[in-house]
């Protein structure tokens, strides 16, 4: 039906306008009252306006962006309790909950995403070598191509700050500590037994290859709670998650052969290497200063199976390796030498779960077992070793939020050491049972991009002295400009006496040391810069008075010294096209009274100047990497009986300059050749004197040199792959 209107007159026609206008009024007055605006300002920590944060209503199309004065608005129709989304880059995504009705005129802070790229990070103390890290020193390739380690992880860090050149020893010497100072974990799990076995003067090497590691933390100061039983530093190396491809690695070397696979499945993955070495060959071309009855030779093989589970991953790992060699050294009070031979077999196993939990808990656990047997003959004298181990750990960590996480655990640690010692006058057996149980806690406490604190406490009840020492620790973080941050740490260290000592003597003390370190560092576009200043004090070192450790000697734990020193730390992989290099350089003062010191002075393994550049250099046209590493120290304190004062004497400086060549015969087979002190320089460890004087009432003495100036490495390696393009590049 049509409504048509005729012939309208005046009043008709005002009658419709006014009904028109009444039926508008009501129209906006209805939309008026079924509409709700929603307005506000947006800034962040500073009150400084943002512009551009998205700000909506969950689950509508209502919302709008703040302005260059972080202003916002807009209306709805939703009503009754509603949530705000507020989110912009780089911030924390704020949520309010309330009543449409409220949300007008808010005053909205962001904070910043503490969790971004560019947040701090607390770094006194700790080098990470990942490709995971925020902030990577060394990459896990540097572990294997820098020219002076010959694939072994430790030869590596020993180019970095707050190492010491022990050449002869071969293991890590940190910031004035002992070598048995630093402690080794696999996968968050300890390692009892890290080195292979060695006598004087010649070098060990760690057991494990790079092969099966992707992450290294090398903290030389100042590390977490969670780690304990170490006095100046833990190396934390961590297993290949997961594997890119299926892929078989082969090697021949000069020394010897290797073998690796890794098979891969849907939810798990295997791989394993194997490596047999024997010296005999390389010895018959060039000779050492040694008189070899059986060269050394040995086998090592390693595996890691992982199982990817629902909510976490269950990793296996295992090692073995054993050892075998005779030799006759020099030896100033035997004109025929000494014969010294060695039979090792060591087997380590390691089961670690991480996983999550639900509610942001997370759960960390594992055990390892170790097992170690040593044959030793001394002349005429045989001592057998025997080593079982095992550590047990449980971690649990509770996000909060971003800005607060809280982990606590408890560990235990077991240690059964025996020794049978027989010559031709004595036959006695030594040993000792030391159980420790620890538990640690730590908070992470994130108040902003810019600053950042870590709280920790440890406790470590020894059963072998009935005692419990405990640590606090702290470190904070501060961001002073985009790329550059200062860090501190400060905390006590405590560490039982090695078998060594505890063999013979277990009425002591757990060695003790306190750190403090100032940390500042720079990065930006591929370079690094560290530099950090630390102070170390120790208490409660073992001290004895003979010559060396044994069954009648008295121990005690009144020993006490100091560390200090500064570390830096360069390193640059864009400024010069296919060129990688780093310059570390560390200067150490300390002073111990320890072992059969008679005064404080600098222990025989400390060196104050320690130097080291290593390059890396890319040529496309040669397809090869060609490396270079010089090494330099200075003087290592040695006692001088002709000397009037203890520890007076120092050996010349050691300087040594290694260089390597890896070519590409093609993508998947590489030609590697190396040489350490390609220079041959004739560097000296320090002196053996006599025991008696001579008819002049001195004491002679003969140098201590490296078995050899020089060492040789050539291999050629082989990778099958399913792409054809990977290489052993990565594990040279």
């Amino acid at each position: 039906m049509t409504l048509q209107i005729h012939n309208p007159n005046k009043n008709t026609i005002i009658m419709v306008r006014k009904n028109l206008m009444v039926f508008i009024a009501l129209c906006f007055t209805s939309l008026a009252f079924t509409q709700s605006t929603i307005s506000g300002n947006v800034v962040d920590h500073k009150t400084i306006p943002i512009y551009g944060a998205n700000v909506y209503l969950e689950g509508t199309y209502d919302g709008a962006t703040s302005d260059e004065n972080g202003k916002f608005s807009f209306s709805t129709e939703e009503k009754g309790v509603q949530t705000l989304i507020i989110s912009f880059l780089s911030f924390e995504t704020k949520t309010i909950i309330e009543d449409v009705s409220k949300l007008h005129n808010l005053q909205i802070h962001l904070r910043e995403d503490v969790e971004s790229l560019d947040a701090v990070v607390i770094s006194a103390g700790t080098f990470e070598a990942g490709d995971n890290s925020k902030v990577s020193v060394l990459k896990p390739l540097d572990v294997v191509t820098t020219a002076s380690a010959l694939g072994d992880y430790v030869g590596a860090l020993q180019t970095l700050p707050g190492t010491s050149n022990v050449s002869e020893v071969g293991r890590l010497f940190v910031r004035g500590g002992s070598a048995d100072e630093t402690q080794i974990f696999i996968d968050g799990i300890r390692v009892f037994t890290p080195y292979t076995p060695t006598t004087n003067n010649i070098p060990t090497r760690g057991r494990y290859s790079p092969f099966l590691f992707d992450g290294i933390t090398f903290s030389t100061g100042g590390y977490s709670s969670e780690y304990g039983q170490a006095l100046s530093s833990v190396l934390l190396l961590n297993t290949i998650d997961e594997p890119v491809q299926e892929k078989t690695d082969i090697g021949i070397m000069s020394v010897g052969a290797s073998l690796g696979n890794t098979q891969k499945w849907e939810k798990s993955s295997l791989s394993f290497s194997a490596s047999y070495i024997n010296l005999a060959p390389y010895l018959a071309v060039f000779e050492d200063r040694n008189t070899w009855k059986t060269p050394v030779s040995g086998i090592q093989g390693e595996t890691v199976y992982r199982q990817n589970l629902n909510n976490g991953m269950l990793k296996f790992y295992a090692a073995f390796d054993t050892t075998n060699f005779e030799v006759n050294q020099d030896d100033i009070n035997y004109e025929d030498g000494i014969d010294f031979k060695l039979n090792n077999n060591n087997f380590y196993l390691n089961t670690s779960y991480k996983g999550v939990l639900g509610n942001s808990w997370t759960l960390a656990s594992g055990i390892s077992y170790t097992y170690a047997k040593n044959k030793i003959g001394v002349e005429t004298s045989d001592i057998e070793d025997t080593e079982n181990s095992a550590h047990l750990k449980l971690k649990l960590k509770k996000r909060f939020n971003s800005r607060f996480k809280l982990s606590f655990g408890a560990e235990q640690f077991v240690t059964d050491f025996n020794e049978n010692y027989n010559d031709n006058v004595i036959d006695e057996t030594y040993g000792f049972n030391n159980n420790i149980t620890a538990a640690f806690a730590e908070a992470d406490v994130i108040f902003s991009k810019e600053f950042a604190l870590k709280l920790g406490v440890r406790a470590d009840h020894s059963a072998i002295f009935n005692a419990t020492d405990v640590a606090p620790r702290a470190a904070l973080a501060y961001k002073s400009s985009k790329n550059g941050q200062f860090s501190l740490a400060y905390g006590n260290f405590f560490q039982n006496p090695n078998s060594t000592v505890l063999k013979f003597e277990q009425d002591l003390e757990a060695q003790k040391t306190s750190h403090y370190i100032l940390n500042y560092q720079y990065v930006n576009d591929g370079k690094i810069f560290r530099a950090e200043a630390y102070r170390k004090d120790y208490d409660n070192l073992i001290k004895f008075d003979s010559e060396y450790e044994t069954y009648d000697t008295n121990f005690s734990s009144s020993g006490e010294g100091y560390a200090q020193g500064v570390d830096l730390f360069w390193r640059d992989n864009t400024s010069i096209k296919n060129l990688d290099y780093w310059v570390s350089y560390s200067y150490l003062d300390t002073e111990r009274d320890f072992r059969n010191y008679t005064t404080a002075v600098q222990p025989s393994y400390a060196t104050n100047h320690n130097l080291s550049i290593v390059g890396k250099y890319w040529v496309d046209r040669w397809k090869s990497q060609v490396g270079i590493d010089y090494g330099f120290s200075s003087g290592r304190p040695y006692n001088n009986p002709n000397a009037t004062n203890f520890m007076s004497a120092r050996t010349k400086s050691f300087h040594s300059l290694s260089l390597n060549w890896a070519y590409l015969l093609d993508q998947q087979k590489i030609l590697y050749f190396s040489v350490n002190n390609v220079l041959g320089i004739k560097n000296i460890n320090g002196y053996q004197y006599a025991d008696t004087p001579n008819i002049n009432g001195q004491f002679s003495r003969r140098a201590l040199t490296p078995a050899a100036d020089q060492f040789f490495f050539v291999g050629f390696f082989w990778t099958i792959s399913e792409d054809g393009s990977d290489n052993q590049l990565d594990s040279l």
